[in-house]
C-alpha cells in the first residue's frame, strides 16, 4: 500500500492565476490525498476565486508568516507525508515529486529541495545580492547545524507523518527562518535528512526584502542551533534555556 501525501501551499497576497494553475497541476500530476492552501491576507474576492480548485482554502485576515501558515496546514493533515511548496510556482511539479518519492519510496524522514546543490537546474537566476547573501547563510548553517546541505530555504520539502509528529513541539519560526529550524530540529533528533537537487526558477516580485530576512534569519539560525543544542543534551544549551523564558511553539500557538 502505498503512502498517503498531504500538500501544503502557503500564500500571501499571490498571482491568482499563478496559483490556480499551480495546483491545478499538483492536483494532476501527484493526485495527492489532501491539497491544502493557506492564505493569509487574501485580496477581496480572491478565496471565493480559488473556491473551485481541488483544494482546502483555508484563509486568514493577516500575515502570519510562511512558517506559521506551513504549520497550520500541516496540522490539518491526516496522512502519511507531509509536503509543502512556494505558491509562486518556482518549483516545478515533476521537482515537487521527486522530493516526496524520497520520503515515500526511499524511506527518508526529512526531503529537502535544493536550489544550490551542484545537480539542480536553475533556469532564472536570483540577483547577485540575493544569491551572494542565500550562499554566505548556507554555508554558515552548514558550520553550525549538524546537517550539512546546499540549500536550507528551498521552499519545497517533505516530512514523513512520524517525523513531522517528532519534531512539531520543537518548531517555534513563524516566518521565512521555519525551513531552517526544521532541519535543525530534525538533525538533532537523528531523523534522516536528505537534499534533492531540483529545477528551479526564480520569480521577481518577492515580497522578501533581502537584506531584512537575512537578518532575521542569522538570528533565527543561531537560536535554532541553540534549540538543536539542546535536544541533543548539551548541558551548556539545556542550562542557558533554564535561564530563559521559553516561546511557545507554533502548533500550540494555533490552538
Amino acid at each position: 500500500m502505498s503512502d498517503s501525501v498531504g500538500v501544503v501551499v502557503p500564500a500571501f497576497r499571490p498571482d491568482v492565476d499563478q496559483l490556480r494553475a499551480y495546483v491545478a497541476a499538483i492536483d494532476d500530476a501527484l493526485s495527492p490525498a489532501a491539497v491544502v492552501v493557506e492564505l493569509d491576507d487574501p485580496r477581496k474576492g480572491v478565496p471565493a476565486s480559488l473556491a473551485d480548485l481541488p483544494a482546502e482554502i483555508e484563509t486568514v485576515p493577516y500575515r502570519r508568516g510562511k512558517g506559521a501558515a506551513i504549520t497550520a496546514g500541516f496540522e490539518r493533515l491526516e496522512t502519511d507525508v507531509y509536503a509543502f511548496v512556494d505558491a509562486d510556482a518556482s518549483t516545478p511539479v515533476h521537482s515537487l515529486e521527486r522530493i516526496i518519492a524520497r520520503v515515500t519510496d526511499r524511506g527518508a524522514d526529512l526531503a529537502v529541495g535544493s536550489r544550490r546543490h551542484p545537480d539542480a537546474t536553475v533556469t532564472s537566476h536570483q540577483t547577485f545580492a540575493r544569491r551572494f547573501l542565500g550562499d554566505g547563510f548556507a554555508w554558515l548553517a552548514g558550520r553550525l547545524l549538524a546537517v550539512d546541505l546546499y540549500d536550507y530555504q528551498c521552499g519545497a520539502k517533505a516530512v514523513s507523518a512520524n517525523t513531522w509528529e517528532r519534531v512539531r513541539r520543537h518548531i517555534y519560526e513563524p516566518g521565512f527562518a521555519w525551513d531552517v529550524e526544521l532541519v535543525a530540529i530534525a538533525g538533532a533528533l537523528e531523523q534522516t535528512v536528505v537534499e534533492v537537487p531540483i529545477e528551479w526558477e526564480d520569480r521577481p516580485g518577492s515580497t522578501v526584502s533581502p537584506v531584512r530576512t537575512s537578518v532575521a534569519l542569522m538570528r533565527a539560525l543561531l537560536a535554532a542551533r541553540h534549540r538543536a543544542k539542546r535536544l541533543s543534551d548539551s548541558r551548556l544549551h539545556t542550562a542557558i534555556a533554564a535561564r530563559r523564558e521559553q516561546p511557545t511553539a507554533l502548533v500550540d500557538q494555533e490552538r
